[in-house]
C-alpha cells in the first residue's frame, strides 16, 4: 500500500504554501502548523513531510522549533526538509525530532559532504530530494535550475547506497492540475530497487488509486487536502 505522507511548509512558524515554488505566491492556511499535524493524525496518517521554507531560501534551518513541537506533541514520523546545508544542521534537525531529513541542494553542490552523511546516519535516514523542472534539477529553493539530468542524478546516488527519493515536479506543484504519474512510473521502472516519493501537483483521490497500482512507494500531498480536493477522509483507506 502506498504511504500517505500530507506536506506542511513552513514561512514565518505557520502552515503555507506556494505555487511553483514562488514565494511571491504564497497562502497561509493556518497558524498554527501543530494543529494541521494533529488533524493528520486523528485520520490515522502516520508520516508527515515538513518543509523550511525560510531555511530552504535562507540556506541554513530556521523552522527546527516548529519540528520540535509536533515530533513532542504527536506519534507522526516526520521527515524534515529545507535549509539543511551543515552537519550542525542536519545534526539540528534529528534533535529536534525528525525520523529522516531530506536532503536536495547539498547533493547537488556538495555531494562528497551527502555522502558522509549517509555514512554518519545511514540511508534508512535520509531522503534524496531532487526537484525537477523539464526534467532537470533544481537547487535552492527551486530558485536554480541546473543541467543536471534527474535520471542521471538518482543513476548516480543509487551507487552510493541512497534508498529513498522524493521527486517533485515542479510545473506541478500547486497548479492542482495532476501529478506526473509518468515520470514516477518511469523512476519507478528504472529503479526498482529505490523507493520512489511523488510530489507535485497531487489533486483527486483517484490519482493516488493509480499512483498505488504502479507500486509507487509513497506519495505527498500538500494543497489538495488544503484546498478540500482530496479530504482526509478519502486518504483513511491507504493508512
Amino acid at each position: 500500500m502506498i504511504r500517505i505522507v500530507p506536506a506542511i511548509d513552513l514561512i514565518d512558524g505557520k502552515c503555507v504554501r506556494l505555487t511553483q515554488g514562488d514565494y511571491a505566491q504564497k497562502k497561509v492556511y493556518n497558524e498554527d502548523p501543530l494543529e494541521v499535524a494533529k488533524m493528520f493524525e486523528d485520520h490515522g496518517i502516520k508520516h508527515l513531510h515538513l518543509v523550511d521554507l525560510d531555511g530552504a531560501r535562507q540556506k541554513h534551518v530556521i523552522n527546527h522549533k516548529v519540528l520540535e513541537r509536533i515530533a513532542s506533541n504527536t506519534s507522526l514520523s516526520i521527515d524534515f526538509g529545507g535549509g539543511i546545508k551543515t552537519d550542525e544542521d542536519l545534526k539540528l534537525v534529528f534533535e529536534s525530532g525528525a525520523k529522516q531529513a531530506t536532503i536536495g541542494s547539498v547533493a547537488i553542490t556538495n555531494p562528497d559532504l551527502f555522502e558522509s552523511w549517509i555514512k554518519t546516519y545511514g540511508a534508512e535516514k535520509m531522503i534524496l530530494g531532487a526537484d525537477a523542472k523539464n526534467g532537470k534539477i533544481a537547487v535552492s529553493g527551486w530558485m536554480d535550475v541546473t543541467d543536471v539530468d534527474i535520471f542521471d542524478f538518482f543513476a548516480e546516488y543509487q551507487k552510493k547506497q541512497v534508498k529513498y527519493v522524493l521527486c517533485t515536479d515542479i510545473s506541478r506543484d500547486g497548479m492542482l492540475q495532476g501529478t506526473a504519474i509518468d515520470l514516477y512510473v518511469q523512476l519507478a521502472n528504472r529503479f526498482p530497487d529505490l523507493n520512489i516519493i511523488a510530489s507535485g501537483g497531487v489533486a483527486k483521490a483517484d490519482e493516488i488509486d493509480v499512483l498505488n497500482e504502479k507500486n509507487i512507494f509513497a506519495v505527498i500531498i500538500g494543497k489538495a487536502i488544503y484546498e478540500g480536493t482530496i479530504t482526509l477522509k478519502e486518504l483513511e483507506k491507504f493508512c
